[in-house]
């Protein structure tokens, strides 16, 4: 048992190395420390990305830090996610796409009534490469300069949670958030031998706290209310690191030349309490139809790593998803489709993001987001295990304002494997 346990360990701190590939393709991801990834498994998400009322026994949930608490089985977990992005602006459009490993968790019940998980995830990613050409009165280029950046944020988590009563259960999460951060400007004008290179290197970390609470109660022989609550209180991530202008020689690489500027800097991003409730109904390993809704003030940049940021500003964050599952026979024997769950759902996010593409702080516009999801959970054997597949279409930003509308689809892949790892062996 002890043997399991460390290489489950061993697995999930090694693969923090895998974490630091290039994961995201999106211009939105140059703001703040990056992206904020989805914080949630490959079933939540084909599901809209509810998960706030929902308890499994099965499966892990991160909505919730409570829900750990209806663990049954041991459970280890891992995702891959495929990102495809088309973008386009009032005059042009352009395809990318990413392939990154989303997450790796493993839970654990603890007696009847508690749950353990921890597990390893991104937290938010930078991969963006933007190129800005200026011509003159005969359309001949002038100038160019290349955006580009790279990197992101990783969160640590350890969760428990425990029931205290019939029907109500709570849970604790502490998390450790840290990661590296690369962005540069590169210009150069046609009359110049040398171009100007601007780059900033961040270290990033910070601690958080999440609390959840989860109540549930029969509505009938048949049907359950489920409610929850969480809670990520107040925190500030401290971004450290060095800002650089130098010129370059640009041919097959760069070649670095005179320095102009090497200083220290030092930023903070401060997250206010993001509150999430929810609220579903189902039939236990039957069928779940939920509604979730987030709400956050405004988040707050500060400190002289951000004083570049003139082109943003933050409004206050807020997110609805609905969504459900279906599986028309959770332990039919006679038929593997039946015991398939079938899960749909959808999303409208208000970001909070504001974008002046033009600069001048009057003209901004919020980035929104919507998504459609959908999934099947397919079983391995006669096991309780299973396969997760999941997709979503959705678009976020717009073509107003010379900002860009990015048109994505996203595809989703995990592994959900589960083991009594702690059963006694009894003898009939």
């Amino acid at each position: 048992m002890i043997r399991k346990i460390i290489v489950v360990v061993i697995t999930l701190f090694v693969s923090a190395s895998i974490f630091a590939q290039k994961n995201n393709t999106s211009a939105y991801s140059f703001f703040g420390i990056g992206d904020n990834n989805n914080l949630n498994t490959v079933e939540q998400l084909s599901m809209g990305g509810i998960g706030v009322a929902l308890n499994d026994a099965y499966h892990l949930n991160f909505s919730n830090p409570a829900s750990v608490a209806s663990l049954s089985f041991t459970t280890y977990t891992l995702a891959i996610e495929n990102r495809n992005i088309n973008v386009q602006d009032s005059d042009n459009n352009q395809s990318a796409a990413s392939t990154y490993l989303s997450y790796l968790a493993f839970g654990v019940p603890i007696g009847e009534k508690g749950g353990l998980t921890f597990g390893l995830l991104p937290n938010s990613s930078v991969g963006y490469s933007l190129v800005s050409n200026v011509l003159d009165t005969e359309d001949v280029l002038n100038e160019v300069t290349l955006y580009s950046g790279e990197g992101g944020t990783n969160k640590v988590f350890l969760n428990f949670g425990y029931k205290p009563f019939k029907g109500v259960s709570v849970g604790l999460q502490g998390n450790y958030i840290f990661g590296k951060i690369e962005n540069s400007i590169i210009n150069q004008t046609a009359d110049a031998p040398l171009a100007t290179k601007f780059e900033t290197v961040s270290n990033v970390k910070g601690y958080s706290l999440n609390i959840g609470f989860q109540y549930e109660t029969d509505l009938s022989d048949k049907v359950d209310l489920n409610l929850g609550a969480s809670f990520d209180l107040n925190n500030t991530i401290e971004n450290k690191g060095n800002e650089y202008l130098y010129s370059v020689s640009i041919g097959s690489f760069e070649s670095p030349r005179d320095t102009i500027l090497s200083k220290n800097s030092i930023g903070e991003l401060i997250s206010p309490l993001k509150t999430t409730l929810g609220a579903g109904i189902g039939q236990k390993n039957k069928w779940f139809a939920g509604v979730d809704y987030s709400f956050q003030d405004a988040l707050k940049l500060e400190g002289s790593v951000f004083n570049s940021y003139s082109k943003i500003a933050y409004d206050n964050y807020s997110k609805i998803a609905i969504g459900g599952f279906y599986t028309p026979k959770f332990n039919s024997i006679s038929s593997y489709w039946d015991r398939v769950t079938y899960r749909a759902g959808l999303k409208f996010e208000k970001t909070g993001l504001l974008v002046d593409a033009a600069g001048t702080g009057n003209d901004f516009t919020a980035i929104d987001d919507f998504g459609i999801s959908f999934g099947v959970g397919l079983p391995l054997s006669q096991q309780l295990s299973n396969i997760n597949l999941g997709f979503e279409f959705g678009k976020r930003g717009n073509t107003n304002n010379g900002l860009v509308q990015e048109n994505y689809f996203n595809f989703r892949l995990s592994l959900s494997l589960n083991d009594r790892w702690f059963k006694k062996l009894e003898i009939f």
